[in-house]
């Protein structure tokens, strides 16, 4: 099998031949831990892609219009903007640094010729405003050519400023900064559909905050125990409704989801409906508690289902049936048992994101040793592709890889022992629109795209 799923919605069972299209990032084999990759967001038109760092920093890539002069270049992704969203801090109440990594980027819907989008850090979250600048304004009356203001005695006669052409500039303001709502670390911010409102999740609490408004935010979710020794599980994730406003759901350390509805109480304690999987008892083990905690969960563009991440696997939920997952789709389950080594080298405990397709016909999340796996919905095809840069010519094929568990390897197949741990693709994002998916690997991010394209 080539391929999986499709962003432009193919016929289900249309296989699709994924090729490599760009690779961004240094190649050196010292990384710096500044440089890598800690998230990865497309805008709602798919035209913007942003990543965000452990150094703090915010990189926009813009896709370029179709070049009839380079064939090759059609789609491709360049650096629009590059900012620094948060510096480290320190918290002298607690004696706690606050490191500045960027723990998540979403973008708001566009409604001007600016962009917006939010990230934030394990405390705090800023809204920034993206905007170009083409012009500028010459023959001002209180200030001369280089910008320094004139004394006003010296102005003799009034000139009307004119606006001139200049090189573009995109500059990246912070409009708005949300902080000091949160005790623990920030691991989830959603923007909402009525545009207005968004959420952000911690350990603990969820808060519910308005984009204008900074110095307050209001409380939807509180799982924090009166007595924190009977503490048993956390918020592991958490997400808005596509599109209905009053909806939101949560995922837990223990592998459960929540489904509130803001419109039965103020605050969402008492969920409405309660997503878990019965356990089964012969295959528990020492492991079975960490490996069930939900890492991520989305729901899909129709606002149907949602699927959820676990270690293992990939589950999609039907919001209209609590008892167990519609699909189940095993990402590498040869791990289970390297799970004691993985419990050693805290492997275990990394937090694997998910993504849709834009049709919802397809799902993709990340693996170790720089694999990708990609599920398609409608045959119930799936494959697995690697992040390399030995394969990085323009338009090369991707070639299916697999892995081998025990037994006879056969020339194409990788062993699980010899998988490189180091390398693990947590973030991974897939066009809105088009068979485009932007996959990081550690320091660098790698662009795929399907040969039709």
């Amino acid at each position: 099998m080539a391929g999986a799923g499709g962003g432009g919605c193919p016929a289900g069972g249309n296989d699709l031949q994924w090729c490599f299209s760009q690779v961004k990032g240094a190649v050196d084999e010292d990384v710096a831990e500044a440089d890598v990759i800690s998230t990865v967001e497309f805008s709602h038109s798919g035209d913007l892609l942003a990543t965000g760092d452990k150094g703090g920093r915010v990189v926009i890539f813009q896709r370029e219009q179709e070049n009839k002069s380079r064939p090759h270049s059609r789609g491709e992704y360049n650096v629009y903007s590059t900012f620094q969203s948060h510096e480290p801090e320190f918290d002298y109440l607690k004696s706690l640094e606050i490191e500045e990594k960027i723990n998540k980027i979403r973008w708001l819907p566009r409604q001007s010729a600016a962009r917006f989008l939010l990230s934030t850090n394990d405390k705090t979250i800023k809204l920034w405003k993206i905007s170009e600048r083409d012009k500028r304004a010459e023959g001002c009356n209180l200030q001369d050519e280089d910008g320094r203001l004139r004394d006003p005695s010296s102005v003799t006669a009034l000139r009307v400023p004119i606006l001139k052409p200049m090189d573009l500039m995109v500059e990246a303001n912070p409009r708005r900064i949300f902080a000091n709502a949160h005790t623990y670390h920030i691991n989830s911010i959603s923007v909402n559909s009525d545009h207005e409102t968004y959420l952000s999740a911690d350990d603990l609490r969820i808060n519910l905050w308005h984009l204008e408004i900074t110095d307050r935010s209001f409380n939807i979710v509180d799982i924090k125990p009166a007595n924190m020794e009977e503490l048993t599980e956390v918020i592991t994730a958490a997400e808005f409704h596509p599109h209905q406003c009053n909806v939101l759901v949560y995922s837990s350390s223990k592998g459960t989801i929540r489904l509130c509805d803001m419109r039965s109480s103020a605050l969402c304690d008492r969920h409405s409906k309660f997503f878990e999987e019965p356990e089964d008892p012969s295959s528990r083990s020492f492991f079975s508690e960490i490996i069930s905690s939900v890492s991520d969960v989305k729901f899909s563009h129709s606002g149907r289902y949602m699927m959820t991440r676990d270690y293992l696997s990939v589950k999609v939920w039907d919001l209209n049936m609590e008892s167990r997952p519609v699909e189940t789709h095993q990402v590498h389950e040869y791990l289970r048992s390297k799970l004691c080594s993985l419990y050693e080298n805290d492997c275990i405990f990394d937090k694997f994101e998910c993504c849709w397709n834009g049709c919802d016909s397809a799902i993709m999340t990340g693996s170790y040793n720089n694999f990708f796996r990609m599920f398609d919905r409608t045959t119930w095809r799936d494959v697995t592709l690697e992040a390399s840069r030995e394969n990085s010519k323009p338009r090369a094929s991707l070639k299916p890889r697999r892995v081998c568990a025990g037994g006879k390897r056969k020339k194409d197949e990788v062993s699980v022992d010899s998988l490189d741990f180091s390398k693990k693709i947590l973030h991974t994002a897939w066009h809105p629109a088009e068979n485009i998916i932007a996959v990081a690997a550690t320091n660098n991010l790698y662009i795929f795209q399907d040969k039709a394209n």
